[in-house]
């Protein structure tokens, strides 16, 4: 049996800037699981079960953020949405920063990635058979 990946967590400075990034850019909405969790910490839902994908949750940093340009050392979550170019707009809107332009992976999609408001580096991809 392969090991799925099942749940994800980003870690933020502030909870509230956080939640409203996410739920302005992307949809998400939040439940506070903090009592649960004995720390501050919201589950993310992310779509409908029935959709293919993974619900995660956004919990309080414990340390210093990441600094700017360092290398990634952590995963990096990639969003797929409908959108590119209109997500990007959002993201930029709701003080998401570019960290790598859109560009084509031929034949499939158009990917690229962005700093959330909490420093944390991650994708976003819209599938496209025709991007070249």
């Amino acid at each position: 049996m392969m090991a799925k990946p099942i749940h994800f967590e980003i870690h933020v400075d502030d909870m509230e800037r956080a939640k409203k990034f996410y739920g302005e850019v992307f949809g998400w909405t939040f439940e506070d699981w903090s009592d649960y969790a004995g720390m501050t910490y919201f589950g993310a839902v992310t779509g409908a079960e029935d959709e293919p994908g993974i619900n995660g949750a956004l919990m309080q940093r414990q340390g210093p953020p990441p600094q700017q340009n360092q290398p990634l050392n952590a995963f990096a979550c990639t969003m797929s949405v409908e959108d590119y170019d209109s997500t990007e707009e959002k993201i930029l809107a709701n003080g998401g920063t570019l960290a790598l332009p859109k560009y084509a992976l031929p034949g499939m999609a158009w990917q690229g990635y962005y700093t959330d408001t909490e420093g944390n580096l991650f994708g976003i991809h819209e599938p496209d058979e025709n991007a070249k």
